[in-house]
């Protein structure tokens, strides 16, 4: 099942992958459950925002990268065990509908666990840029991953 395991990882190591397509539909489904501003759910009040026009939550688009990182995980077979948290977000820019969104993730440190001699703590930045190559969210994310059987 897993190819890639916690051993393979080298720090400095980039990855780009995924490819998301940002819907209006989306866009207000999102925000009418979770982030009901009106930036996200109305274009007239949009327009008149600091955006300028109908956009999606952070926390939406947080959703869309880690759709996109599930994706790849998956494709890769990575061996991850979850998160015990993220380190930051940051969102950059405005995300519109339209927008195509990927992911560059990078390997910035990795650990043994002291308590969990069958794992391997992994440190990674990933940057969402759009289709014009525009960064509109970092996020520096902590994972746990499985150590390579013996």
């Amino acid at each position: 099942m897993f190819k890639i395991f916690y051993e393979d990882l080298v720090i400095g190591q980039k990855e780009t992958f995924g490819s998301y397509k940002v819907t209006r539909e989306e866009v207000i489904d999102f925000a009418s459950k979770y982030d009901p501003q009106p930036f996200h759910l109305d274009d007239e009040a949009a327009k008149k925002s600091v955006f300028g026009a109908l956009c999606a939550s952070g926390w939406h688009t947080s959703a869309m990268m880690m759709r996109m990182m599930v994706d790849h995980m998956k494709d890769k077979g990575i061996a991850g065990l979850g998160s015990p948290g993220l380190d930051g977000v940051e969102w950059k820019k405005p995300v519109f509908p339209g927008d195509i969104l990927s992911v560059e993730g990078e390997t910035t440190a990795k650990r043994d666990s002291a308590s969990r001699p069958n794992i391997g703590l992994v440190k990674s930045t990933y940057t969402v840029r759009n289709q014009k190559g525009e960064t509109v969210m970092i996020m520096r994310g902590n994972a746990m991953m499985a150590k390579r059987p013996k």
